[in-house]
């Protein structure tokens, strides 16, 4: 990743100046962890490859994730060790500070890999991550300085042996040298004669203060005197061969410290190249959170890119003015028309509008986020040219026209169609005549050549230029002609008003002088102002509607939302009620049914042993009964076969819902109703009380299935051995009957039961007629006592 901008070599750094960029990189400066970050934030330069933008844009956005989602990234311990690392490449020796650092510096990058890595887990940034994995982690080399260096960098004792035994020496015979010193200061006939009892150090050595009148009485070497003169800092002939002594240790201890240090630069040295790549990767990651950082506090977003020549920027906000007083800017330019002119009087914001359009444009270009609001979009152009001049004072001098000129000139020269061009004060320091159609003469051959201008001017010229010319529209800085003030908005398609007159009569100036200088004014110019301010009045409309409109979305947009919330909450509340409604009903017939069978298995008990008063066939009535009452769950799957239901076709396999049974379809009658053949008979029935189980092949979507004798059945588990028809009418008991007998011949049944009940006796007749002409009967009687009686018919199947 490239981070100073190789194609945009022709920006000029006086354009940067002039558009207040360096004032943004002293603040991204202030944002970085270390000074590797502050160097590179410090000599940012904007670029040129549309590419090269979009991966820089693209690594702020994930280290602006990382700071929301995590707060920030750890750089501590990281610090700018290139100079010791050269060093050590040559063969010089580091001193303890600059191990530690690059000690320090190893386990920072460590640190915030690890950091990096466990982040992309929960949230992907590829680009930050592709960084770390740059980074060589020489944990030896860290470990080697830390035994050896303490966190004051001081070399440890137990850096090695000769030095842990040349310190000890060192200890013991520094006690004894003072030792023999304190004894001296407290003897009384000595004390006398010094100016203090105490022991002090000079030269390294250990001494005692003498007052000057006794230094004859004491053998040894002077070694300091005090400023009067007074007091003499004696080494006592008794302690030179202690000093000497702790000398001769001190030098030894010095040499092994040296030694120590050599050993660990030569370590550093054999990996400064991976060392220098790591200090390089964390100047780049420090540099990249430093943007994120700078993002948060502007409240700045991540703009979308072009590289058409396209500028949509909303509600944009020059990032060195106070958010309390700065006033947003809506912008669009390159789609429409390319070329704004801006008109209006001075002090109105047009300076200040101009530059933070190129402002922003250079902080896209430069990989940071823009203060404006989501779904702005910026170009990537191959150079930004300005010229904007204060032009606070009255007084227009010559050279100020030449100046402006000159610099205009050199943008002729070098800008391209893919460039942005920003001029303030168009044409001014000179005749207004000469200046205006010089003006339009420089906007239309800038024009021509297919840049992005944005243009402010005095020159009303120029208003009826930009209506006549495609592609060139007017704005203008709203001005409150109530206040006598502006509100620094840009209003792009309503040229400005000079409003000379409004403020002139609102100041006090008589009515008759004004009106006689609106004689003065040609009455072309008179329509063109009272344009305009039919332009303004409508826009002012236009937007009030516009802002009512926005908030009544927002509202209906809100209710919306809070609707389909609730519903959600609605549905899912309703699906768990009726879930632990139907397993607590299940639970309850499941417990009623287990009692039921103790119940039954009682009967049964009792039945044997009381001959039969009992009857079996209720009993069995009983049973079915409470196998019904088990309610089933829902089932989703089954939903959707049921849903399926009305794209049936001919041949489908489909469960007949009201009647319990499976069968085929064989035609389709209409919309809403199909033929179906169940066992030997065929019946219609409404799609609504059928759910697909199976769809037919293609062959046998051809030719439906018929009932014939090739027709294969499998044995229901649920074939039962009796029938109630207690309470049905004759022909719907016939029906059942047949269907009841089919499955019990296909289930191998020998004997079943018809429970018909007693009543007149018509169904019991109509049942035996039919049993008699039946081709799988083989016998049929009524029921003996314990069977029912004449209430059942018992059959015996073939």
């Amino acid at each position: 990743m490239t981070r100073q901008g190789e194609k945009v070599s022709r920006l000029d750094p006086k354009i940067l100046t002039t558009l207040d960029f360096p004032a943004i990189l002293h603040t991204l400066a202030h944002h970085a962890a270390t000074s590797l970050g502050k160097e590179l934030a410090e000599h940012l330069k904007p670029s040129g490859d549309f590419e090269e933008v979009k991966t820089r844009l693209q690594a702020t956005d994930e280290a602006a994730n990382v700071d929301r989602l995590k707060g920030g990234a750890p750089f501590g311990g990281i610090r700018d060790i290139k100079a010791p690392l050269h060093r050590a490449r040559i063969g010089g020796m580091l001193n303890t500070t600059e191990l530690l650092d690059i000690a320090n510096t190893i386990m920072g990058g460590r640190r915030l890999a690890k950091f990096l890595a466990s982040t992309h887990e929960e949230y992907e940034i590829p680009l930050l991550l592709g960084l770390t994995e740059r980074l060589t982690d020489h944990k030896q080399v860290e470990d080697a300085i830390k035994l050896c260096i303490d966190e004051n960098a001081q070399v440890l004792d137990s850096a090695s042996p000769e030095l842990a035994r040349i310190r000890q020496e060192l200890k013991t015979n520094e006690t004894r040298a003072r030792d023999r010193l304190e004894q001296m200061v407290r003897t009384p006939s000595i004390q006398k004669m010094l100016q203090d009892n105490l022991v002090t150090i000079r030269n390294d050595r250990y001494v005692i203060p003498v007052k000057q009148e006794y230094r004859g009485h004491f053998g040894g070497m002077i070694h300091d005197q005090s400023a009067s003169g007074a007091t003499l800092f004696i080494e006592p002939e008794s302690v030179v061969q202690l000093n000497n002594k702790l000398r001769e240790l001190s030098l030894k201890e010095q040499a092994e410290v040296e030694k120590i240090l050599r050993k660990l630069t030569a370590q550093v040295g054999e990996v400064h190249e991976d060392l220098l790549m790591n200090v390089e990767v964390l100047a780049e990651l420090d540099f990249i959170f430093a943007k994120a950082c700078l993002a948060r506090d502007q409240k700045a977003t991540l703009p979308r890119l072009n590289d058409r020549g396209f500028i949509k920027i909303k509600r944009g906000r020059h990032p060195l003015i106070s958010p309390e007083k700065v006033v947003p800017l809506d912008i669009e330019l390159g789609n429409q028309y390319s070329t704004i002119i801006v008109t209006g009087p001075n002090t109105g914001g047009k300076t200040v509008s101009l530059k933070c359009i190129g402002l922003l444009s250079l902080m896209a270009m430069s990989g940071l986020f823009v203060p404006a609001e989501e779904g702005s979009q910026l170009c990537v152009f191959d150079a930004i040219y300005a010229d904007i001049g204060d032009e606070q004072s009255i007084e227009q001098s010559l050279s100020t026209f030449s100046s402006h000129m000159t610099n205009i000139i050199r943008i002729l020269r070098e800008m391209t169609p893919k460039s942005l061009v920003l001029l303030d004060e168009l044409g001014a320091g000179t005749d207004p005549a000469e200046g205006s159609a010089l003006a339009i003469a420089l906007l239309e051959y800038i024009h021509k050549m297919g840049c992005r201008i944005v243009a402010t001017t005095h020159y009303s010229e120029l208003k009826a230029y930009a209506y006549e010319r495609q592609g060139v529209i007017n704005a203008s800085m709203e001005f409150d002609v109530q206040t006598l003030r502006p509100t620094y908005r840009l209003l792009v398609g309503v040229p400005g008003r000079s409003n000379a007159f409004a403020i002139a009569q609102r100041l006090g100036l008589s009515r008759t002088i004004i009106e006689h200088a609106r004689g003065q004014v040609g009455e072309e110019d008179q329509r063109v102002e009272s344009m305009i301010a039919t332009l303004e009045e409508n826009r002012l409309t236009t937007e009030a509607e516009r802002h009512t409109a926005e908030q009544l979305r927002l509202q209906v947009e809100t209710l919306r939302r809070e609707l389909e919330t609730e519903r959600q909450k609605f549905r899912d509340q309703r699906d768990k009620l009726l879930e632990k409604a139907e397993r607590d009903a299940k639970e309850a017939v499941a417990k009623a049914r287990r009692e039921a069978e103790e119940v039954i298995t009682e009967l049964r008990r009792l039945q044997r042993e009381a001959a039969g008063n009992v009857k079996e066939h209720e009993l069995i009535a009983a049973r079915r009964k409470l196998d019904q009452a088990v309610p089933e769950l829902r089932d989703k799957s089954a939903k959707q076969q049921k849903k399926k239901a009305d794209r049936i076709e001919p041949g489908d396999e489909v469960l007949v819902t009201n009647l319990g049974q499976k069968g085929h379809v064989v035609d389709i009658v209409s919309e809403h109703e199909v033929t179906v053949q169940l066992g030997i008979m065929k019946m219609k029935v409404e799609k609504a009380n059928l759910e697909l189980i199976k769809q037919a092949t293609a062959a046998k979507k051809q030719q439906p299935p018929k009932a014939s004798s090739t027709l294969k059945r499998t044995r229901d588990d649920n074939a039962r051995m009796e029938l109630d028809l207690r309470g049905a009418n004759l022909e719907d008991a016939l029906i059942e009957v047949d269907r009841f007998l089919d499955e019990s011949f296909l289930a191998n049944f020998g004997q079943v039961y018809i429970i018909h009940g007693k009543g007149t006796g018509i169904l019991r007749s109509g049942i035996q007629e039919y049993l008699r002409k039946h081709k799988h009967i083989k016998s049929y009687r009524v029921g003996n006592y314990n069977e029912g009686g004449i209430g059942v018919t018992v059959v015996e199947l073939k």
